[in-house]
């Protein structure tokens, strides 16, 4: 269809910068009422009402009744503190959740000073000349001043499915009502679906009409993932196993000595110590925080599930173009008469015989260009053309007949500054450019051999044509042009500096890489070859997918990683046909068309920088430099984050064993009490920051893009991490009851009471140490930055010095004093806990018992 132009191509300047910032300061950021977030009183509800703080308020106010005010103080004293550490986690995990809202946000592309910049959608303005094409959401309330075939899907504001035209209005009239045919106005939230425009804004923020009916644009939110699901199955069964052994202990200590409100002390304190309350916590933080560090390599996760699904991934199908080149192109080559020109970089000479295919592809283009093949003409005809009759700058633009998937060329009219003529030119893919010329066989046999000479270079390739028509009526297809062919363009983009080597990393990883293009075999042939991408010379085109069946597909996309000549909607096709192979596959796509490909993927990945926003919408991940090597980073960090998870989940498990053990078995042999609710809550302050920040802060082994991917469905609490956790600890659980039952049967209670919980928070460390990493020495393990881990061992040390040593703490934990001889016994077993740890690290003991990382 063709389309009406005004001024589309007239140059603008738009608000210059420092107006822009002004404004910005007077009206506030673009913003739309999105949820709201939690207050700090909210946060501090939410994490009192957790069965933790509810079984410790019963403690104390167990101890109140029993009149032990010391001990109640002191557990109301534990739970402030935890309370203090747990809300920390919360705001991190908010902040970085709101920073990944922020810049995951639709874009908007608007000038500024003259100049095309792409700034975040809040940071628009009233007054800022907005950009639109198809696939953008609209930033802002609007005017259009100009459109080329405009339409947009208003359903957001009016419910109605059926796309609006759009015309353009010499004046920015005082705003209508959203709906009807060619209304000059567009809304915040609208969608384009088809052509081109520019738009001066008038309205942002609540002031536009979505803001006005509180509807909202969707934001990142924190989503319920696989993971939190198993977890959360996990904490009700330990929920319900502890319920039930707190239930013997008091019936236990009740009917057998007659002792029921200590016997309910000693069953809340088995409960507590049951209770892994760390998990749900656990991994909300990791899975936040894994999406912010990911979003420091220029990787921005909008759907939190992709940072599980990373660790897993084995195919990633990738474009060509700005993913793995430059997108920075230039004409190198010119065939003109089947004679080719090789142009130089700097080059200023153009032979006669070349002037006029530059100056078609320029009358072709846009004046001020956005894509970057246009942008490599006009580089060329402003430097080769530069004072010759070949550049109109006086001419004037009357119809454009766009690019459509039926025909991969496109079409400008333009008329002479006398009026007494128009020249149409065109530019697009050579077969389509040759259907405009209405070649015959002969002669389109001849063009594919001359575009086949330029495609084994490397080249994208465009052909370029030409018609001239007197002043009348215009036809309503440029099909019926008679056009002259002129000639074909040979661009250059080169491959960027650092993808063979993530290739190499993929591979090394056991992820298959697969190239996906719109360009000539040959030139996918070659640019796979300069990637080191395998079996380069198996090529499947969009020709071949149409006639091909699933089963065939199927058989080849095990063995062929190009695929040249496919559109948009064949994508969804390759992406299907890896998932039923049993591939976990991630994705690239910028284009509208992308979307259902993008969606169906496990990873959806949108190009930040030249995609739609349909296609990030639609993307679990968006790079924001388009740049291949930030996807093999998010891999890698994707890796990082499961692992580390994995090694949390493991230490809470592990030392949830000796905990309970030390509270359940006493009990059982009916010695004294070795833990009270004050010692579980003590070994908590260790616990939560080890689990959430020493871990989280845990960097990837050298070795973690040397590991095959993990299965995508694999549980995090399978046979091989439960087994080595429990094992891991009942060799604490040995060792401190074991020192427990030598100090009471020798000193008595107290004291060994003080050694048993000694020892436990020295084993403790060392099951930090121990599951850092399976695979790791201890002095590797010691050598690895990790601050936080400094920090938490410290202050574990230190508070166990204090409570050894300040007779009030001492006392209200019913502690005796102990000497360094004392304390030495309890370093030993601490370090004979990670003697064993060592030893269930080696190769022999792990393959008898368990296969890790």
């Amino acid at each position: 269809m063709m389309s009406e132009m005004t001024d589309y191509d007239r140059p603008l300047q738009g608000l210059s910068p420092e107006e822009a910032v002004r404004r910005l300061g007077r009206g506030g950021y673009n913003d739309l009422p999105i949820g709201r977030q939690r207050e700090w009183f909210r946060i501090a509800f939410d994490v009192v009402r957790e069965p933790m703080f509810l079984l410790l308020m019963a403690c104390g106010a167990l101890y109140l009744v029993l009149g032990d005010a010391e001990e109640a103080l002191l557990l109301l004293g534990f739970v402030c503190v935890i309370i203090g550490i747990t809300f920390f986690q919360e705001r991190k995990t908010e902040r970085a959740l709101e920073a990944l809202r922020d810049l995951s946000s639709p874009r908007a592309l608007v000038i500024r000073g003259g100049e095309k910049v792409r700034i975040p959608g809040r940071e628009v303005v009233p007054g800022d000349v907005l950009l639109l094409a198809e696939g953008d959401r609209v930033a802002a309330d609007g005017v259009v001043i100009s459109c080329a075939n405009l339409s947009v899907d208003e359903s957001l504001l009016t419910g109605e499915p059926v796309p609006v035209r759009k015309s353009a209005s010499a004046q920015a009239a005082e705003m209508g009502k959203p709906g009807g045919d060619d209304l000059p106005f567009v809304y915040s939230g609208s969608l384009v679906v088809q052509g081109q425009g520019v738009v001066t804004v008038l309205r942002t923020g609540f002031a536009t009409e979505i803001g006005k009916i509180g509807k909202a644009l969707q934001a990142l939110g924190v989503e319920d993932t696989p993971l939190q699901h198993q977890t959360a199955r996990l904490v009700k069964i330990f929920a319900l196993s502890g319920l039930l052994i707190c239930t013997v202990v008091v019936a236990v200590l009740g009917v057998t000595q007659g002792d029921w409100l200590n016997g309910l002390l000693a069953g809340l304190t088995l409960a507590m110590a049951v209770l892994p309350e760390e998990f749900p916590l656990v991994l909300t933080v990791f899975l936040a925080l894994g999406a912010w560090r990911i979003s420091h390599h220029r990787v921005l996760t909008r759907r939190i599930p992709a940072v599980e699904a990373l660790g897993a991934t084995t195919a990633l199908c990738v474009d060509k173009t700005g993913t793995l080149t430059m997108n920075r192109m230039s004409v190198s080559d010119l065939m003109v008469d089947g004679q080719v020109l090789a142009i130089t970089p700097d080059g200023v000479d153009l032979p006669e015989a070349y002037h006029t295919i530059v100056e078609f592809s320029l009358l072709a283009s846009p004046a001020d260009p956005f894509d970057p093949m246009e942008k490599a003409m006009k580089e060329l005809g402003e430097r080769t053309l530069a004072g010759t009759e070949h550049l109109h700058a006086g001419w004037r633009l009357v119809r454009e007949y766009p690019l459509s998937p039926e025909l991969m060329a496109m079409s400008r009219v333009w008329r002479s500054p006398d009026g007494t003529e128009m020249l149409i030119a065109a530019k697009g893919a050579p077969e389509a450019v040759a259907d405009l010329c209405h070649m015959g066989a002969e002669e389109l046999a001849r063009l594919e051999q001359k575009v086949e000479l330029l495609a084994r270079k490397g080249r994208r390739v465009l052909g370029v044509a030409r018609a001239r028509i007197p002043e009348t009526g215009l036809p309503e297809i440029q099909h019926d042009f008679m056009f002259e062919f002129l000639g074909l363009l040979g661009l250059t983009d080169p491959v960027r500096d650092g993808v063979p080597g993530a290739v190499q990393e993929c591979y090394s990883a056991g992820i298959r890489v697969i190239m996906m293009t719109g360009d000539y075999p040959s030139t996918a042939q070659n640019v796979a070859r300069q990637i080191g991408l395998k079996n380069p010379d198996a090529v499947i085109t969009g020709g071949d997918l149409e006639g091909m069946g699933d089963a065939v597909l199927a058989e080849r996309i095990r063995t062929v990683n190009v695929f040249a000549r496919t559109v948009p909607e064949q994508k969804l096709r390759i992406v299907q046909a890896l998932k039923r192979d049993g591939e976990v596959v991630a994705m690239t796509g910028d284009g509208v068309n992308d979307a259902p490909a993008l969606r169906a993927a496990h990873i959806g990945i949108a190009m930040g920088g030249r995609g739609s926003d349909v296609a990030r919408e639609a993307a679990s991940l968006v790079l924001v430099n388009d740049d291949f090597g930030a996807i093999v980073e998010a891999v890698r960090m994707g890796r990082r984050v499961y692992g580390n998870l994995r090694k949390a989940m493991m230490f809470i498990f592990s030392v949830h064993v000796p905990i309970a053990g030390m509270s359940l078995i006493p009990v059982l042999l009916k010695w004294p009490l070795a833990l009270f609710p004050a010692h579980v809550v003590f070994l908590q302050l260790i616990i939560d920051p080890a689990c959430s920040i020493v871990f989280e802060a845990e960097v990837e082994g050298p070795d973690t893009m040397r590991r095959p991917p993990r299965r995508l469905h694999e549980p995090l609490f399978g046979l091989q991490a439960l087994l080595p956790s429990l094992i891991q600890g009942v060799v604490v659980l040995v060792i401190v009851l074991s020192v427990y039952a030598w100090f009471l049967r020798v000193d008595g209670e107290a004291l060994a009471r003080t050694m048993g919980f000694t020892t436990l928070v020295l084993c403790s460390l060392g099951l930090i140490l121990a599951n850092r990493s399976f695979s790791r020495s201890l002095m590797s393990t010691l050598r690895s930055p990790n601050v936080p881990l400094r920090w938490v061992g410290g202050g574990a040390i230190l508070l166990l010095g204090l409570v050894l040593y300040t007779p009030f703490m001492n006392r209200l934990f019913k502690f005796s004093y102990v000497g360094l001889s004392d304390i030495a016994v309890s370093v030993a077993a601490g370090g004979l806990s990670v003697a064993v740890f060592e030893l269930l690290k080696t190769k022999t003991i792990r393959r008898l018992l368990f296969r890790m990382e």
